[in-house]
């Protein structure tokens, strides 16, 4: 293997780099600074922030869809829920919390991850070990078959393999040649 030498930049092309170079760190040392120079509390997000994460985890109860693409009366009635308790303080896993003593576990848009429930995630899981298992198991035959297969047609086209023509067939041969070449 050999290794082709590394392209060497012309000079006009140095001081384009290096100004991008210095565009980029203006732009990143600045947010960088300010949001390492910021309180806790300013960075912790705001209710308006947390509604579309907890909008795409909670189903809309009479639709049966994500609250966040739901349009209807009794989604609009959810999503004041939640904006009244995120402006209580509360964080997500509390809202979500209201909403199943509220509505029941049917608002959640993930199964939960015991009992019953855990079979939504297991059953994927063994169908894919199941699979390559019996991929694992097949793919040697497959492949031996295919193996096969190509010598047999290896083997049908050698040139010792195929028989000879007889005489009455060389004789008919010359005779479709002459007849060509007249």
């Amino acid at each position: 293997m050999t290794l082709s030498p590394i392209p060497r930049l012309s000079p006009p092309r140095l001081p384009l780099l290096a100004a991008l170079a210095a565009a980029i760190a203006a732009m990143t040392v600045p947010g960088v600074a300010a949001a390492m120079s910021a309180p806790a509390a300013a960075q912790a997000p705001s209710p308006s922030a947390e509604l579309p994460v907890i909008e795409r985890r909670v189903m809309c109860v009479t639709c049966k869809i994500p609250l966040d693409v739901a349009q209807s009366l009794q989604a609009n009635r959810e999503r004041a829920y939640i904006r009244g308790l995120l402006a209580e303080g509360k964080d997500p896993a509390q809202v979500e919390r209201a909403l199943v003593g509220q509505y029941g576990p049917t608002v959640l848009a993930l199964p939960a991850d015991s009992g019953f429930d855990l079979t939504a995630y297991l059953v994927p899981v063994v169908a894919v070990l199941i699979l390559l298992i019996l991929l694992a198991a097949l793919l040697p035959r497959w492949r031996r078959r295919a193996r096969a297969r190509a010598v047999a047609i290896a083997g049908a086209g050698a040139p010792g393999s195929s028989p000879s023509p007889t005489p009455a067939q060389n004789a008919r041969l010359d005779a479709d040649l002459a007849r060509f070449e007249r």
